[in-house]
């Protein structure tokens, strides 16, 4: 017998899917395979997406699919293992050949890509990739999105540890995916005017100015960096949406730039130009847009969407008989302007209200304020979230929320410079007072930078003095991990991710308990009469429990909690964005798009 059928046949007969974590070497292709067909019952397949000969050390060639990342992705090896019976012998090639084919109808072996890009930066390209995503999810493919790089100050963490945008999370929920570092390889956190923090792969890589990313990293590193995550995501997807970033006509460093035309050349990706209607000129940008691109770029855009529509569609009609004329690229519909609860992606989208009704909570709107996204669960209760830059905004105010920040240091300057830093001492004991990550550090009594990780130089900065609390910044390191526990009062649960550099000692008494390897992990600060607190939790306001622990100490609040978990409201509303992005579009032809590919 077939040494390697037997193993097949067993494999078969005992079919088990899912990762084998026992294995000793697992994880032999990437974290999170599905181990059931180990010894592959299509091998060998001879297909060169999936693997390729090698010389074997017996001398000779052999065929290897060290690479192949296909049938250990739990549909395909669900629906090879449905196909192809447990027989003490191997099935004859020609019927192995004929259930590759049938099961790669269903789940390629290099996924269809499509690109949404923006004629300018808030086009909606975020919001129609989420879309496409829930949309593509529903015709039951295999669905992930990609931005090669983005820069934002809203990330969250992956269920590996990995730091990515909150955009890219929110379209990985979208996708009914985990979200994963690869989905956004090297994010942008600004620190300064002309400096970022690059995350690379889902880890702090280095700060770099605007020179050395666009003059060094970009076209060496940074093409690595992408390409290699295009890649592990082209072999374990069916359909991988990609967005671009800002416009793909940035003609000042479009021969450095690898967010728009450079990640589609990678993937060879079919482009879709999205126009934000509300603007004007929506006929100029698209126009503009593609003119600018060279000629072989021109020809990868397949359609455009004019998006954010107020009002009647039809008045557009003879524009958009002689943009397509023009261009000869179909405008694949017009979608209206949608009211949503979805995160918001950059902070340039911050309205100056959230939510309704007479209680006020103010937020600090820190000039690096990041993972606003923590305040829009209070939009599911009646209250109404407003972003303070002065101290005159806080009068009035039920409640204080100091949100986080990519530099605690910097914008403890700017709260006393606004005059915000007295202004909020001044509110101690009449309103509850609420720290996030920097928000949390802020709210100590100093912060120590020796070292100069966070400040322009090495030194010790007076915090607000609310807390008992010392942060210390010594190295360069980031905690990235994701969170549940409950409060420490025991009133309801609470779950989220860490994500910040430096470390707080507290001396008073903790606000919440972790679940942390089996064991409860005291984490963050509440002062003894319970009006001040900090925390290191993003997303603590998700769940139910911690916005009524905020609100009930609010002063004559008379607030009702809404007990309504965020992440499903967000869930119900990408499907209400889905609804309308998929009913305004021209979906067969969309989906033609996706699957002739650049032909």
């Amino acid at each position: 017998m077939d040494e390697h059928w037997a193993k097949v046949e067993a494999e078969l007969k005992n079919f088990r899917p899912g990762p084998n974590q026992e294995c000793p070497y697992y994880s032999c292709h990437f974290e999170g395979q599905d181990c059931s067909l180990c010894f592959c019952p299509l091998y060998p397949c001879m297909d060169p997406n999936l693997g390729s000969m090698v010389k074997a050390r017996s001398g000779g060639e052999v065929w290897s699919c060290e690479k192949c990342y296909w049938t250990h992705r739990s549909d395909v090896a669900a629906m090879v293992a449905e196909r192809i019976p447990a027989t003490p012998s191997p099935p004859p090639r020609p019927f192995l050949d004929r259930v590759k084919k049938e099961v790669e109808a269903v789940h390629p072996t290099s996924a269809m890509p499509i690109m949404v890009l923006g004629a300018t930066s808030g086009a909606g390209k975020s919001l129609i990739t989420a879309a496409l995503c829930r949309l593509f999810s529903d015709m039951g493919y295999n669905v992930a999105p990609f931005k090669s790089q983005n820069m934002s100050l809203n990330s969250m963490v992956t269920p590996a540890g990995g730091e990515i945008s909150r955009a890219q999370a929110l379209q990985a929920v979208a996708a009914r995916t985990e979200p994963d570092s690869r989905m956004n390889p090297i994010l942008l956190k600004p620190k300064q005017d002309d400096v970022s923090q690059v995350i690379v792969d889902g880890k702090p890589y280095r700060d770099m100015d605007v020179p050395t990313y666009y003059g060094e990293f970009t076209m060496g590193e940074g093409v690595e960096v992408v390409t290699r995550a295009w890649n592990f995501l082209r072999r374990t997807r069916d359909v991988v949406v990609i967005e671009g970033a800002g416009s793909p006509a940035e003609i000042n460093i479009s021969e450095r730039e690898i967010a728009n035309m450079r990640t589609a050349e990678i993937a060879r990706a079919p482009c879709i130009l999205v126009v934000n209607m509300e603007w004007g000129g929506a006929f100029a940008y698209a126009y503009g847009t593609i003119m600018l691109l060279p000629p072989e770029q021109r020809s990868m855009f397949k359609g455009i969407v004019l998006n954010n529509m107020h009002g009647d569609p039809s008045c557009l009609r003879s524009g958009i008989e002689e943009l397509e004329a023009r261009l000869g690229i179909p405008v694949l519909g017009v979608v209206p302007h949608v009211d949503h609860l979805l995160p918001d992606e950059d902070s340039q989208d911050l309205a100056k209200e959230k939510g309704s009704g007479d209680v006020r909570v103010g937020v600090i709107m820190l000039p690096r304020i990041a993972n606003f996204t923590d305040l829009d669960a209070l939009a599911l209760e009646g209250v109404k979230v407003v972003y303070v830059k002065e101290p005159r905004s806080l009068e009035g105010v039920s409640a204080v929320i100091i949100p986080g920040t990519k530099n605690t240091v910097a914008d403890l300057k700017w709260l006393r410079e606004r005059g915000l830093f007295d202004a909020i001492r001044a509110l101690r004991g009449k309103v509850p007072i609420l720290g996030i990550c920097g928000g949390f550090q802020m709210l100590g009594k100093e912060v120590v930078d020796l070292n100069g990780v966070e400040g322009d130089v090495g030194a010790i900065w007076e915090g607000l003095g609310l807390l008992d609390v010392t942060t210390r910044f010594e190295e360069y390191e980031k905690r990235t991990v994701q969170v549940t526990g409950r409060l420490a009062d025991g009133s309801g649960e609470v779950r989220g991710y860490e994500i910040h550099m430096g470390m707080s000692e507290s001396r008073e008494a903790p606000l919440f308990v972790l679940d942390e390897n089996g064991k409860g992990r005291n984490e963050g600060a509440i002062s003894a009469d319970g009006m001040v607190m900090g925390s290191y939790v993003h997303g603590l306001f998700d769940l139910p429990a911690f916005r009524r622990y905020l609100l009930s100490r609010m002063p004559a609040s008379s607030v009702r909690t809404a007990e309504v978990d965020y992440d499903r409201s967000v869930d119900e509303g990408l499907d209400v964005v889905a609804s309308v992005v998929g009913s305004c579009l021209d979906m067969d032809r969309l989906v033609s798009i996706l699957k002739e590919g650049l032909r």
